[in-house]
């Protein structure tokens, strides 16, 4: 779709107002609403300006002058405002007219075209699987003197004893024991099939949604895989659905990793594969899962820099609340067929050559999902180019369940770091391969890092409400 058939669209739909919508550092996203007369061919060159240094890790107040250069091809109809509205996505370009080096949406475009200019192929495709809550509540205050979070769901499991309006008509959800019941047990199939419709009718090709393991309402919802670019602008339309359809409802949704404590966290597994025109790259029949050399170097490359990445895939404190053993989380470095403990599975059932893929689990969706699928696409595309061997590095295949080796087994395997500042440290003394091609740029590997590490203080500083339980009696 170019600029004349959105502006087609805006009359066909009598849209009144165009929302031009970027992502900042963090993964969030940000509009500027145009009335839909205030909008013309010349939008799409000369682009809509807005203040830079008002978005967190972007531009100094001495430069702020920035440009969201609309991608006509993103547009949809918003399924949720009162007056017809076009939401188009951008880029962020300088007043020169130059890409911005900051803006994750370009980084993801530099990377596919990096891609490109290796010769090793043509496209890679990306499918996330964004895992959620949606609570009926939640609460929270963190101060000089008061520090506390409650949320609340029907369904959750400590709500079996509660008085309620009606009578307590009791199917709780136990804890680890969401995943995939029926009604009513799973209390939430329409609002997920809501979500469902529309972002079928906001162009997401959706295959399948259903309750997820965890306790107080945890589901996922599965749309097909695209190229890159197009995958992370389906994702942060697939996050807007969710979380404006669950205000709807009069709920609330969360992609938090780790919202409740004792039960399991929120993912966000990745699956990837290349592709050379129509020929895909990571099959070869008769190999260990069909895998072809060039897939298992991929491999090597993301878990030989998964330290490093996952500054990148799982960019929140939060994050390693989830990355802990004992809760399906893939803490560690090793790949495996079918096996949902290891970071790296490659799944094997019902897989057709142009199906043959690898999941990367460890991530999260506190991810910015440009960075994080372009991070991954990288430290794979260097591990085809110097041919790391997963199997030789001692990365597997480890076809066992890794949470049942004794100790000693578990010390010769690799672990994902412990904390965000420890990945952001593996990002400081590793990312080389992300600068390839100049997809990310020094400037924004410094700026990243820093603008993390502040976040990361900021949280360690604070005191925690069970220190009081710990402490408070010394």
């Amino acid at each position: 779709m170019g600029a004349q058939q959105v502006l087609e669209t805006i009359k066909e739909k009598n849209v009144q107002f165009v929302d031009f919508r970027f992502t900042d550092l963090a993964g969030r996203s940000h509009h500027i609403t145009l009335p839909a007369e205030q909008v013309d061919e010349d939008t799409f060159v000369n682009g809509v300006a807005f203040d830079g240094s008002s978005i967190p890790g972007f531009r100094g107040i001495e430069e702020s002058d920035m440009v969201m250069m609309p991608d006509p091809e993103t547009s949809y109809i918003d399924p949720f405002t009162e007056h017809p509205t076009l939401i188009v996505t951008c880029n962020i370009y300088t007043p020169d007219g130059e890409r911005y080096d900051r803006d994750p949406r370009s980084i993801a475009q530099k990377a596919e075209e990096y891609l490109k200019s290796t010769g090793i192929g043509t496209a890679a495709y990306f499918a996330p699987e964004s895992e959620f809550f949606i609570f009926d509540d939640v609460r929270f205050t963190s101060g000089m003197n008061k520090s506390f979070y409650e949320v609340d769901s029907e369904e959750g499991f400590w709500n079996t004893g509660r008085t309620e309006e009606g009578g307590n008509l009791g199917f709780k959800v136990r804890v680890k024991g969401g995943y995939v019941p029926v009604q009513p047990v799973d209390s939430q199939q329409d609002i997920r099939s809501e979500m469902v419709r529309l972002m079928q009718e906001a162009g997401l090709k959706v295959e399948r949604h259903h309750h997820e393991v965890a306790t107080a309402g945890q589901g996922e919802i599965n749309f097909r895989f695209d190229t890159l670019t197009k995958t992370a602008d389906n994702l942060m339309k697939y996050k807007y659905i969710i979380h404006n359809t669950a205000r709807q409802y009069g709920k609330v949704a969360t992609f938090m990793p780790k919202p409740l404590f004792g039960d399991n966290g929120s993912g966000m597994h990745v699956h990837q594969s290349i592709f050379n025109g129509d020929t895909p790259l990571f099959y070869e029949k008769g190999a260990y899962a069909n895998l072809s050399e060039l897939a298992l170097n991929y491999i090597g490359g993301i878990l030989f820099h998964a330290p490093a990445l996952i500054a990148l895939t799982n960019p929140s404190t939060n994050s390693f609340k989830r990355l802990v053993p004992g809760y399906e989380a893939p803490v560690n470095l090793v790949f495996s067929k079918g096996n949902r403990s290891a970071a790296i599975r490659i799944p094997v059932a019902a897989v057709t050559p142009k199906g043959c893929r690898i999941e990367f689990r460890t991530p999260d969706s506190t991810a910015n999902p440009y960075l994080a699928f372009a991070a991954m696409l990288l430290a794979g595309l260097d591990g085809i180019k110097r041919k790391i061997d997963p199997r030789a590095l001692g990365y597997g295949p480890l076809d066992k369940n890794i949470y049942e080796l004794s100790d000693e087994e578990k010390r010769e395997i690799r672990s994902v770091p412990g904390s965000l500042d420890e990945a952001l440290g593996a990002l400081e003394a590793d990312h080389e391969f992300l600068t390839a091609g100049g997809v990310f740029t020094e400037g924004f590997i410094e700026n990243y890092i820093a603008f993390k590490r502040a976040e990361a203080k900021d949280v360690a500083i604070r005191t925690h409400p069970h220190e009081y339980s710990l402490y408070f009696d010394c």
